[in-house]
């Protein structure tokens, strides 16, 4: 049985007769509402939902926001904002489940009372509907100390949905391991960029990270309860660990050097979510809150949840495996294909357009165009004689160097030249690069293989245009911890000679006699 076997409601001559094929829920699917269905979580429950067959409502504050997802079309959309009563009002007619999945804490400064008072309107409402369940995803916490005043309005919120008349499953999870999490990313920055890192006496405190898979699992399966189970659960992965390790961890996967840290009992909350808003690109608006919860040692206190919902049947995902799925380090094939089909695409850890601009690896880039009425079997000519004895059309002297670098630090070189002068196809060494992909007349996609602290890609690109076509081209560098983005800065200067010069000098060479008549 997969994951999704397991998360899925029964056949249709089981004891759910609404499903049919997946994301086809007939008229009389249950109808529910996710409540925060463009946020982190519910961009990856949303087309889970509509692929096992249930009927999803969504309201969100822009119709626009929510018509850019590939799920868009299969969804009931509701426009309003959760703040106002009369929204909630809207969009909890008829509706059988909501997901509550919002925490108003980017938002603004008051979010406590802003999330109080959306809570009060849910409860309201879902009451007047007779709605069947609410699920709401909180934060894992510790009983009988002061919590941060994130983690108290998640509590709040918690508390106001279970004495509320409808049946109310709270899932209490703490860090949560996949791209684009904000606590993933936290972990994830802080760890590429710090060789050495002074920072508060919390990283010595015990945790409990979750895969986003198994969050998505506990709420797949919260949807179909059908008793009047109310009450708040803890769940996590199987590890538990301080949030030191989490980090040296992370950078055992990622291949970077153990990493140093030092714990300072000077570096309060505000102190350090300054240093976090400095050194990571996640906002200094939720880099607090997420410091603040972190003060106290959160663990699951007990496994009633395995009595309610079952665990994974292939177990739940430990951490260093939600960190490879997270970064990309598992093959594709690997991932159950019941995340792949035509609903849902790749693993719920992979990155999604709508998570924040600043969640995921960090990347950079140099992207160049030129137009010219030279053919696109001009340039592809001039293109495809790239390397070897025909050189990288600019900066002769700085390639050489780069190449003398190389041998020097046990790389490849430039000795190795091409295959042929002509032809490339998959698999050509050229130079430093590999050919890793190649489309006759339109692309040419070259993996570096120098010594580099990353790893980089050029990418050669021809397009047609009304009066001949357009070259471009982008050389894309991820760079490994502090010294791979030290690299990339130090490289700046030349790449103005290099990249440049390639580019109008194949655009020159394309545009000469010899290549036009080609």
């Amino acid at each position: 049985m997969t994951r999704d076997d397991a998360d899925a409601p029964s056949s249709p001559t089981g004891a759910e007769p609404w499903l049919r094929a997946a994301g086809t829920g007939t008229a009389d699917a249950p109808l529910v509402l996710v409540l925060g269905a463009t946020g982190y979580i519910g961009g990856r429950l949303v087309p889970r939902l509509i692929t096992a067959g249930y009927r999803v409502r969504v309201l969100t504050r822009s119709r626009r926001r929510v018509e850019g997802q590939p799920w868009a079309r299969d969804v009931e959309i509701v426009e309003g904002d959760a703040t106002d009563d009369d929204s909630i009002a809207r969009a909890m007619v008829g509706v059988d489940v909501v997901h509550y999945l919002i925490h108003s804490m980017s938002a603004a400064r008051d979010y406590g009372r802003i999330d109080r008072g959306i809570a009060l309107s849910v409860a309201r409402h879902a009451a007047t509907e007779n709605v069947g369940r609410l699920i709401y995803l909180s934060g894992l916490h510790p009983d009988g100390v002061e919590l941060s005043a994130h983690l108290a309005s998640r509590k709040e919120v918690g508390d106001i949905l279970l004495a509320s008349s409808t049946p109310t499953l709270v899932l209490q999870a703490g860090v949560v391991i996949g791209a684009g999490s904000a606590s993933f990313e936290m972990v994830r920055h802080l760890t590429e960029v710090l060789p050495f890192m002074p920072a508060p006496r919390w990283v010595m405190n015990r945790i409990q990270p979750i895969a986003v898979r198994d969050v998505l699992h506990y709420l797949l399966a919260a949807t179909r309860l059908d008793d009047a189970t109310n009450r708040a659960f803890d769940i996590g992965g199987p590890d538990v660990m301080r949030y030191a390790d989490m980090m040296n961890r992370y950078a055992a996967i990622a291949g970077l050097p153990r990493r140093r840290i030092l714990p300072l009992p000077v570096l309060t909350p505000g102190l350090a979510s300054h240093w976090v808003g400095l050194v990571t690109p996640v906002p200094r608006r939720i880099a607090r809150p997420l410091v603040e919860s972190l003060l106290h040692s959160c663990v699951v206190k007990n496994r009633d949840i395995d009595q309610v919902i079952a665990p994974p049947p292939e177990g739940l995902t430990g951490y260093e495996e939600a960190v490879r799925w997270a970064l990309g380090r598992l093959e594709l094939d690997a991932v159950e294909t019941s995340w792949q089909d035509a609903s849902v695409r790749g693993a719920p850890s992979d990155p999604l357009p709508s998570d924040p601009d600043w969640a995921g690896r960090p990347v950079f880039t140099d992207e160049r165009h030129r137009d010219t009425n030279a053919s696109t079997r001009a340039v592809w000519a001039v293109v495809e004689q790239i390397g070897g004895a025909t050189g990288w059309y600019s900066a002769s002297a700085l390639w050489a160097a780069r190449g003398l670098m190389d041998r020097l630090a046990g790389g490849v070189g430039l000795r190795r030249g091409r295959r042929t002068l002509r032809h490339l196809r998959v698999g050509d060494a050229i130079d430093l690069w590999r050919v890793e992909r190649v489309e006759p007349g339109t692309l040419l996609l070259l993996r570096a293989e120098m010594r580099v602290p990353g790893r980089a890609w050029l990418e050669l690109a021809v397009e047609p245009s009304e009066e001949g076509c357009t070259y471009r081209q982008r050389a894309v560098f991820f760079p490994r911890g502090l010294t791979g983005r030290l690299y990339w800065l130090a490289m700046l200067p030349f790449h103005g000679l290099v990249f440049a010069g390639m580019v109008n000098r194949i655009v020159a060479l394309a545009e000469r006699e010899d290549f036009r008549e080609m």
